[in-house]
Order: C-alpha cells, then sequence, then structure tokens
C-alpha cells in the first residue's frame, strides 16, 4: 500500500476537523483562505484514500451516568477461540473497545459502566464467555491523556 503525501493545508484541514467533525467547509474555508470547494476536494481525496474514516461523534458519558471506566484483560483457555471471544463480546454493549494482545493478556478491553456495582456485572458476563479463562481488572481514576492532535502532528512533522 502507498504512503499518501499531504500536503500542510490537509494538515490544516485536518487540524480543524480533528477539533470539530461537523464543522462546515464554509468555515474551514474562510479559516484557511482558500475556497470551499477546494476544502471539499481535499476532504473527499482524503475519505477515499483511507486517511479520514467517517466522523465521529463525541459523547460525554459523565453526564449521561456512565462516569466508571474500568480496563479488562482477559486470559484465553486457548488462542484459538480468540475470534469467537471477540465476537461473544460484540453482544455487551458496555465494552466499547477491544484490542487482541501479546504479553500477559490475550485480550484487552475498555468498559464503561454506570458504577462499580455495574462494572462487577459485566466484568462477571465477560468471565462467563465461552472460551475465557480468567480476568484481571484495572479500574480508571482519571483520563488524564485523550489527545489525537498531538500524534496526528508527530506524524506530519516525520512526513
Amino acid at each position: 500500500m502507498s504512503k499518501i503525501v499531504l500536503d500542510e493545508i490537509d494538515h490544516q484541514i485536518l487540524d480543524i476537523l480533528i477539533d470539530n467533525t461537523r464543522i462546515p467547509f464554509t468555515d474551514i474555508s474562510k479559516r484557511l483562505l482558500i475556497s470551499a470547494g477546494t476544502v471539499h476536494v481535499r476532504v473527499k481525496k482524503m475519505e477515499e484514500s483511507g486517511i479520514i474514516k467517517g466522523s465521529s461523534l463525541n459523547l460525554d458519558y459523565v453526564k449521561l451516568g456512565y462516569s466508571f471506566i474500568a480496563y479488562v484483560g482477559i486470559f484465553l483457555e486457548k488462542t484459538n477461540t480468540t475470534a469467537q471471544v471477540l465476537n461473544a463480546l460484540q453482544d455487551i454493549p458496555y465494552i466499547t473497545v477491544a484490542h487482541i494482545t501479546t504479553g500477559k493478556f490475550n485480550i484487552f478491553c475498555k468498559v464503561r459502566a454506570r458504577d462499580t456495582h455495574h462494572a462487577k456485572d459485566i466484568i462477571f458476563k465477560i468471565d462467563d464467555v465461552d472460551g475465557v479463562s480468567r480476568t484481571e481488572t484495572m479500574i480508571s481514576l482519571e483520563e488524564s491523556i485523550n489527545d489525537k492532535k498531538r500524534l496526528m502532528h508527530s506524524i506530519f512533522n516525520e512526513i
């Protein structure tokens, strides 16, 4: 797969979109002093090349009553059950992220819950999945860094 080349205008467009994916192209064009058509063409190019994959909505889970975050490391009975376990984990909506990993755990998950009692119920559901031998849980006390821009700027500086 060939590497996609982006210029400074593309970087600036991405920078603005990371802050607000719903910003109108006309607002971006005014900020960058380029035409809205140019913004549209460049965003479309980045979508077609796979650099931009849709747009996302950031929710305030605390305001929705889901302030408890736990990370659950899953040990599998056998690694050949990975796909079936991941499939079962998709049926637990409170698991927001799951990674197949090397090292201590076979799978590592992020769980969102209302409180410790709700988290316990979710973790017990994970433990009950066929193929899971046991789990280890870490509770997040606070999300201190969640910054997509820093990585993006580092990548741009390397190009």
